[in-house]
């Protein structure tokens, strides 16, 4: 994913939302005329670049981090990442995999992880691990930094599974399926990712779902690492950049970044049917990097950046979609946010400062507690 940036200092605040038909005993809602405070904290912090996250079985916050970048060209050697973003600059380390506890100590599960970096001109953006998920005991990544084009000829781009000691072994390739099977639509300036840029990755049934975003694929892998086209996003919606989904009531909802410069309300939730049959769920958002639903079939929308045509720090935020259709903001000015989730607390998670200037070191997880205030219709926005 290709992405300008400007910095902005961070600030994070407090939000008001108000929801109707709400359940007092349930964690995120209140009474119909209640109002939800929606509270924002700094869960946990010295992240670099960090991406999506997931909770595993034994109770801890697992994290996805870009890394730090690199140094190796690999010019010449290979087909490269279209200029102005390429050539890319990468290194075979430096990608890594955080674990944080309830208390929110983080502790390093790998840094062993390919990492890399398009040109400052460009933005500088890092990737590395762009996301984590487990199938039984066992953690998996998917690597985005990696593979020739991205100055890691070592390492390809691929899903990885993840041992006790931090080591890591290759579960299937995708930088070498990216190359034999190309979707309708791909990113248009020939070629610009030639090992594609995985960057969301979900367990469905025990199988991985992985969507990339540069050519608008829809990747199934199995546990034997057997890699198959789920479906091509691009071929019924073109080039859109997806980038984010979610599995629920037996669907998957996608959501997309939309292309550069970015139309305010270009970016849309897509349905996707175990059969591959896509239709709009809901339109009208702006550069999508997170869906998530509660246990009441609300949809959580993350925004990477709003009111802006391109990445822009403190505009991000994240819309509750009640089942009825109504939109409530609970969150604002969050900082190049890039991935949520729910934790088994009912509290929701934030991957935020997860790209710029301060993401190396910068990176933090947000969590966000929500609670029923007797507050009434003034206070509602």
């Amino acid at each position: 994913m290709k992405m300008q940036l400007k910095f902005i200092p961070l600030f994070v605040g407090v939000s008001f939302m108000f929801l109707p038909s709400c359940k007092k005993n349930h964690p995120h809602f209140c009474d119909g005329d209640d109002t939800i405070v929606a509270t924002t904290k700094v869960f946990a912090t010295g992240l670099n670049n960090p991406r999506g996250l997931k909770f595993g079985p034994d109770g801890n916050l697992y994290v996805a981090e870009g890394g730090l970048g690199g140094t190796n060209s690999t010019v010449g050697q290979c087909a490269q990442v279209s200029a102005p973003v390429g050539p890319v600059l990468g290194s075979a380390t430096g990608g890594r995999i955080s674990k944080i506890n309830s208390a929110g100590v983080r502790t390093t599960v790998t840094d062993q992880l390919p990492s890399s970096a398009i040109q400052p001109a460009a933005g500088g953006f890092v990737s590395g691990v762009a996301d984590v998920e487990f199938i039984g005991n066992n953690l998996y990544a998917v690597l985005a930094g990696a593979g020739c084009s991205h100055g890691v000829p070592s390492v390809p781009n691929g899903v990885v599974k993840i041992n006790n000691n931090g080591t890591w072994s290759m579960l299937a390739n995708l930088s070498a399926y990216t190359m034999t099977h190309e979707t309708a639509h791909p990113e248009p300036h020939g070629g610009a990712e030639p090992d594609g840029t995985p960057y969301s990755m979900i367990n469905v049934n025990n199988n991985l779902y992985v969507i990339e975003p540069n050519h608008g694929d829809y990747i199934k892998v199995t546990p034997g690492g057997n890699v198959s086209r789920f479906v091509d996003i691009s071929a019924t919606l073109n080039h859109i950049v997806p980038a984010s989904q979610v599995f629920y009531n037996g669907n998957f909802y996608v959501g997309n970044l939309d292309t550069f410069p970015a139309p305010h309300g270009g970016a849309s939730i897509f349905k996707i049917t175990p059969a591959g049959q896509i239709s709009t769920f809901a339109t009208g958002f702006n550069m999508i990097l997170g869906v998530a639903f509660d246990q009441l079939g609300g949809l959580y929308v993350l925004e990477n950046t709003t009111n802006n045509p391109f990445p822009t720090p403190n505009t991000g935020d994240i819309i509750r979609v009640d089942p009825s259709g109504e939109r409530q903001v609970i969150v604002s000015e969050l900082n190049l946010p890039t991935a949520i989730t729910f934790g088994p607390d009912g509290k929701l998670y934030v991957s935020n400062v997860g790209y710029g200037p301060d993401a190396i070191g910068g990176g933090q997880i947000l969590q966000i507690t929500f609670k029923c205030d007797e507050i009434r219709g003034d206070m509602k926005k």
